[in-house]
């Protein structure tokens, strides 16, 4: 009997020491893994609101760029790490639902691995050209896809990415063989049109409106309803005969499975709270962003949905 009181008061202690950590999270500082390269208009929203957020909770968040594989590699280090609360990573529908389907040896299970902290933002897409580009419209491109793919070098952010995933649906819905060439990060793209590396990209708006403003670059179309305030001349995917293209530019908070319930509610409603202020809002704006509400319970079930959507798009594409 006093063997199992012995424990039964080491078991208290356990979990009131779990308790008082918890209540005074975060007491020390909090580490965010980005699995893409810096620079890239992900990069930017994560690092902008991982300032905001540091304020807010007294303690300092950095941000670790952990590129590779498709984003398996930062994928992978955030589901391996101490699910303590102290270490987060924002992760898309790449690293979610497309690179299982993409993979037969995947080093975890996304829907397992991870805990949806928050629905952080969308993001608008958009078909970009380089400026010395032949390509001026969707018409242009549909034309020189089909009589000449070679002459198109298409850059992407590797399998299983916005861009590579349109590629693979434009080459099916235009009958074309156009080619794609990888890269690591919208960042890196964009460099690569401005050099003449490649043609042409379809990735987050966001990347390239510093290049659009100043000239260097072109944008033909974005995948928003609406134009767009800031490109009102630009036409949308539906205009241009684009629009039975469904994919989604999100990206979300997630932490390793077993992280508490407290922290991750937590973090979510700080999340939201700052998603609520006019100065982010009005950022995401500048950024081609849209905020995205909700708590983890309703993030949690998008993010099957979304699986589900990117299951049948693929399947879809393979016939």
């Amino acid at each position: 009997m006093k063997e199992i009181r012995l424990v039964l008061c080491m078991l208290g202690l356990i979990i009131g020491f779990q308790s008082q950590a918890e209540n005074n999270w975060p007491s020390k500082p909090i580490k965010i893994i980005v699995p893409i390269a810096a620079g890239g208009v992900t990069d930017a929203i994560v690092r902008k609101a991982s300032l905001a957020l540091s304020q807010k909770l007294g303690q300092a968040i950095v941000v670790e760029n952990l590129t590779g594989a498709n984003g398996m590699i930062g994928g992978e280090a955030c589901a391996r790490a101490n699910p303590d609360g102290y270490t987060f990573c924002v992760l898309n529908t790449g690293i979610t639902s497309i690179n299982p389907l993409l993979y037969e040896k995947h080093p975890f299970d996304p829907m397992k691995a991870f805990v949806p902290v928050a629905n952080f933002y969308s993001l608008t897409g958009a078909v970009v050209v380089s400026k010395n580009s032949k390509i001026k419209t969707v018409r242009d491109f549909q034309l020189l896809a089909k009589n000449n793919p070679n002459d198109i070098n298409f850059g992407t952010i590797g399998p299983g990415s916005y861009p590579e995933i349109f590629l693979s649906w434009l080459n099916s819905f235009w009958n074309a063989k156009i080619i794609g060439i990888p890269y690591k990060g919208g960042g890196p793209v964009s460099l690569a049109l401005q050099a003449g590396e490649v043609q042409i990209s379809a990735a987050a708006l966001g990347n390239f409106l510093g290049q659009i403003k100043s000239g260097q670059l072109d944008v033909i179309a974005v995948s928003s309803q609406n134009r767009l305030k800031i490109l009102p001349q630009v036409p949308t995917y539906k205009e241009v005969g684009l629009d039975e293209f469904k994919g989604k530019l999100w990206w979300g908070v997630f932490a390793p499975i077993g992280t508490s319930v407290s922290v991750v509610n937590q973090l979510n409603m700080e999340i939201n709270q700052l998603l609520n202020t006019p100065q982010f809002i009005e950022y995401l704006e500048s950024q081609a962003a849209e905020p995205a509400l909700g708590n983890p319970e309703e993030f949690s079930k998008y993010v099957k949905l979304d699986k589900e959507w990117t299951v049948n798009l693929i399947g879809s594409m393979k016939k």
